[in-house]
């Protein structure tokens, strides 16, 4: 969540458009539309939020599994890194 707001702050500031926002921090662009329908929905700067047509929730969940996997290889990376680097600490 924490993340979610981040990127809908930097979205809200408007020093970036909504593709660069979105390319930045490596989400879909409907994606980003979407979270800040929502975030001006619970903020109350606008009605509620639209649902969204079939082919954008699809897009959204290639997109997020995609991140998804990114994200599980990104954290295999640091595991064997880690154990990597404990092994030179540790005694023998």
């Amino acid at each position: 969540m924490e993340f979610r707001r981040d990127v809908i702050a930097v979205a809200r500031r408007g020093d970036q458009s909504i593709a660069q926002v979105a390319r930045s921090f490596g989400i879909s662009e409907s994606c980003l539309a979407r979270w800040l329908r929502v975030a001006d929905w619970e903020d109350g700067l606008a009605g509620g939020p639209t649902p969204a047509a079939g082919g954008d929730l699809e897009a959204e969940n290639r997109e997020l599994r995609k991140h998804t996997k990114k994200l599980e290889q990104e954290n295999e990376i640091l595991r064997r890194a880690a154990a990597y680097f404990a092994r030179e600490v540790l005694p023998e």
